[in-house]
């Protein structure tokens, strides 16, 4: 006993190196498939159902009153101010979003939200972010001039009012490439990795990203084939590098541009200059 009592370390230390073993990372995570699936509904719920409650009391208030269910659809798709409510309404769909995903992701402040999903580069470099921009743009420009982009929801809301012009581009440039690589490439790819394997979650992710988004641009096929090698790309980082901060990086940038050149079109109009294609700002629903 007097032996155990001089022991140089404490008897507990197995204890402790177990409890090091169980912090999770962004392969290891705390919450299992059917969390992340969730997840992932609550998200497409929210960006459904609240913009929805946003529109309600406005159409209420129009005389002569609006009761006709295609009627509402109609007004909803071409009346400017019930474009932008709805697309104001995105931003506490994402919010929620991001709280429900905190929750889960850290079990209510058990685990650390930033370390759990991988906020680090993971070797990633500056200069990857640049050439994968110039590569995808480029082949984004290949494939418009073969196949040109069709009328699709999301230019009719750009071509509804500059009003609506500028949220799109807020909510798509802070909000949205946040919201949606920690639902996709974080919660989703985090869980389904674990259980079945890198390819498995790899395929499934990739093709729920883009899936989810082709109401918004069907029937504009080619808007709908980038936007699938898009989320490949993202996907195929995360993979890599075993962080997300790389992703939700990249989609920043590539969004802002994006919306850089959507606010900038009338300017280029009248300078003559080709105007951008609007099918590649996504990712805001």
């Amino acid at each position: 006993m007097e032996i155990e009592n001089h022991l140089p370390y404490p008897t507990s230390a197995p204890t402790q190196l177990t409890n090091l073993e169980e912090i999770p990372t962004p392969d290891t995570p705390p919450w299992g498939p059917f969390a992340a699936i969730g997840v992932w509904i609550a998200s497409v719920a929210f960006i459904l159902v609240i913009p929805t409650l946003f529109l309600l009391p406005y159409i209420a208030m129009q005389k002569p009153p609006i009761v006709d269910r295609d009627q509402i659809i109609e007004f909803a798709k071409s009346d400017p101010t019930s474009i932008f409510l709805q697309i104001v309404a995105i931003l506490p769909a994402h919010f929620l979003t991001l709280v429900l995903a905190w929750i889960v992701v850290t079990r209510v402040r058990q685990f650390s939200f930033r370390q759990t999903l991988g906020w680090e580069m993971g070797g990633f470099k500056w200069w990857h972010f640049v050439v994968l921009l110039a590569a995808y743009f480029a082949f984004a420009m290949i494939v418009g001039s073969f196949f040109p982009e069709q009328e699709n929801d999301l230019i009719r809301i750009i071509h509804s009012s500059r009003s609506a012009v500028y949220i799109i581009a807020f909510v798509a440039t802070f909000t949205a490439p946040l919201v949606e690589e920690v639902v996709y490439r974080g919660v989703l790819y985090s869980a389904f990795q674990r259980t079945m394997g890198v390819p498995g979650a790899f395929v499934l992710v990739t093709l729920l990203f883009a899936v989810v988004h082709v109401p918004q641009y069907y029937p504009s096929y080619s808007t709908i084939f980038l936007l699938g090698v898009l989320s490949l790309m993202l996907t195929a980082i995360r993979v890599k590098t075993k962080n997300l901060l790389p992703c939700i990086i990249l989609h920043t940038l590539f969004n802002g541009m994006q919306s850089l050149l959507l606010i900038l079109e009338p300017m280029m109009k009248s300078a003559e200059a080709p105007a951008p294609a609007a099918s590649l700002l996504h990712l805001i629903k």
